[in-house]
C-alpha cells in the first residue's frame, strides 16, 4: 500500500519579516538579530510544529550602503549557529548553507560531518555556488557562473569521497582488545582534479544514520543539471504554479537521465507569505513591507537583474522579447536572470505589469497574500497539480509568522497534507530517503 505523500517544509532562519521598514516595527526582534537565543527559540517552535527542517541562508559579503535603512544580509556563521540549536532541540533537521566557490572542501566536509555527530543525525546541506564576495577571498574577477558550477561539481564529489573515507563501521572502540578503530577501513582519497588536490581521510568519523542530504538552489540551465544529478532537495524561486509545474518535471526528466528516481529529488519553492485575520489585513501587511520601493527602484532592479534599460518605453506597452537578445550574458544571478526572461517571453507584460512583479519588487519567490485558509488552499492547489513536493517558509510580516504556526500548519495537518507527529529523529527519515 503506496504511503500517503505528505509536504515536506521547512523554515526559514533569515528574518524575511525585517525586509522594507519591517525592521523599524516594536515587535520586529531586530536587537535580537545577533543572539543565538532568538532563533533556538524560533527552532522550538519550528519542532512543536513538526517541521522537517531549518534553512540558514548564508552571504559571505556585506553591503554597506544598505546598513543606513536596512538591516543587510549580514547574519551569524550557519554551521555555528547550527551546533547551538543542536542541543536545544531532538528532532528538526538544520540545513546550513556553504559556498563552493570560496571554502575549502576539507573544511566543509568536516563542519557538516560535525553537525552531523552533534544533531544526532539531522543535519543538511545547502550548497551554494555565492553571487558575489570575490573581494572577501582574494577571487577577483567573480568566476563566471560555468566556472563556478564546475567548481561546485567537483568540490561535491571531493566532500562526499571525504564523507566517506572515515565510516562509522571503523569505529570499534573495543575496551577489552584495545582497539579503538579498524584502520583497514578507513581510507585516503587521494583526489587529484582541475580545482582540488586533497589527500584526506576526513578526522571526523561518518554518523550511523547516513549521509548528509543536499539541497541545492540554482535554477539555470546547468544549476538544474547539477540539482538533478546531485540534490536531495532544491530549493527553488517559483513565482507562478506554471513555473513550479515546469520546473518540477524538468528536474525529475533530468534525474532519469542520471541514473536516478524521479522521486528522489524534492522541490521545495520559498514562499514569502503575508497572513492575516481578514484578506484586507494582510493586504496592508504587503503593501506596507514593499512601501519602501519607488518606480526608479523598479527600473533599476531591472537593469540590474537582466541588464535590460526600458526606462524609455511607455507603460502600458508590452516589453518586447526581442530586446532580450543579446544583453544579460554576464549578469549577477543568472536564476533570476532567466526567470525575468521567459516570464517576459511567455507572458509579454506591460512595463507597468513587469514592474508589480514580485521577481522584480521582491525576490521572486511565490507569494501568498490573505488569511490562513487562503494559503491552506492555495498550498494545496499547487501540491495537487504537481508545483511542489512541499515549501520553505519565508514570512513577511512576525504576524505571518505567528498565523503561520498557530493555524496554517494546523489546517495543513487538519487537510492531511502534513504530518502531526514525527515518525522519525533524522532528516534523512523526514524527507523520506531510503
Amino acid at each position: 500500500m503506496n504511503k500517503k505523500r505528505l509536504l515536506c517544509i521547512g523554515l526559514s532562519l533569515s528574518a524575511t519579516w525585517l525586509k522594507g521598514k519591517g525592521w523599524q516595527h516594536p515587535n520586529s526582534m531586530v536587537e535580537h538579530l545577533f543572539s543565538t537565543n532568538f532563533y533556538v527559540e524560533l527552532a522550538k517552535r519550528a519542532e512543536m510544529a513538526k517541521l522537517d527542517f531549518l534553512f540558514k541562508p548564508d552571504a559571505l559579503v556585506l553591503h554597506i550602503e544598505s546598513l543606513d535603512h536596512s538591516p543587510g544580509f549580514g547574519g551569524l556563521d550557519p554551521a555555528i549557529l547550527l551546533a547551538s540549536i543542536a542541543h536545544e532541540t531532538d528532532q528538526i533537521g538544520l540545513v546550513s548553507t556553504a559556498s563552493t566557490t570560496f571554502n575549502p572542501p576539507y573544511v566543509v566536509a568536516r563542519q557538516l560531518q560535525s553537525l552531523h555527530s552533534i544533531s544526532n543525525g539531522r543535519a543538511g546541506w545547502n550548497i551554494v555556488t555565492s553571487i558575489d564576495g570575490a573581494d572577501n577571498f582574494s577571487h577577483l574577477p567573480m568566476p563566471s557562473s560555468e566556472e563556478r558550477y564546475k567548481k561546485a561539481m567537483e568540490f561535491t564529489d571531493v566532500v562526499r569521497k571525504l564523507w566517506e573515507s572515515y565510516p562509522n563501521e571503523a569505529l570499534l572502540i573495543n575496551r577489552t582488545t584495545g582497539q579503538f578503530a579498524d584502520k583497514e577501513r578507513i581510507s585516503s582519497i587521494h583526489h587529484e582534479g582541475h580545482f582540488f588536490q586533497i589527500k584526506g581521510p576526513l578526522n571526523v568519523p561518518a554518523h550511523p544514520s547516513g549521509t548528509i542530504p543536499l539541497f541545492q538552489a540554482g535554477a539555470s540551465e546547468t544549476g538544474r543539471d547539477f540539482a538533478a544529478s546531485t540534490a536531495d532537495a532544491m530549493f527553488a524561486a517559483t513565482p507562478d504554479m506554471a513555473s513550479g509545474i515546469e520546473l518540477r518535471k524538468d528536474l525529475r526528466r533530468r534525474a532519469c537521465k542520471h541514473g536516478r528516481q524521479p522521486d528522489e529529488i524534492r522541490v521545495l519553492p520559498g514562499l514569502y507569505f503575508f497572513i492575516g485575520k481578514t484578506r484586507d489585513e494582510a493586504l496592508e501587511m504587503y503593501r506596507e513591507a514593499h512601501s519602501h520601493l519607488s518606480t526608479a527602484q523598479g527600473y533599476a532592479a531591472i537593469q540590474s537583474i537582466l541588464g535590460l534599460d526600458i526606462r524609455h518605453l511607455p507603460l502600458d506597452q508590452p516589453v518586447p522579447a526581442d530586446m532580450l537578445k543579446g544583453i544579460g550574458e554576464q549578469v549577477r544571478s543568472q536564476t533570476h536572470a532567466d526567470l525575468l526572461r521567459r516570464l517576459i517571453v511567455q507572458t509579454q507584460p506591460t512595463v507597468r505589469e513587469l514592474l508589480s512583479r514580485p521577481e522584480v519588487i521582491g525576490s521572486a519567490h511565490w507569494m501568498i497574500v490573505g488569511t490562513a485558509e487562503d494559503a491552506q488552499r492555495e498550498i494545496t492547489r499547487w501540491f495537487e497539480a504537481g508545483a511542489l513536493d512541499g515549501f520553505i517558509a519565508l514570512p513577511g510580516s512576525v504576524q505571518s509568522l505567528e498565523l503561520f504556526f498557530d493555524e496554517l500548519v494546523p489546517l495543513l495537518v487538519q487537510h492531511d497534507l502534513f504530518r502531526n507527529e514525527y515518525t522519525g529523529s533524522t532528516l534523512r527519515e523526514h524527507l523520506g530517503m531510503k
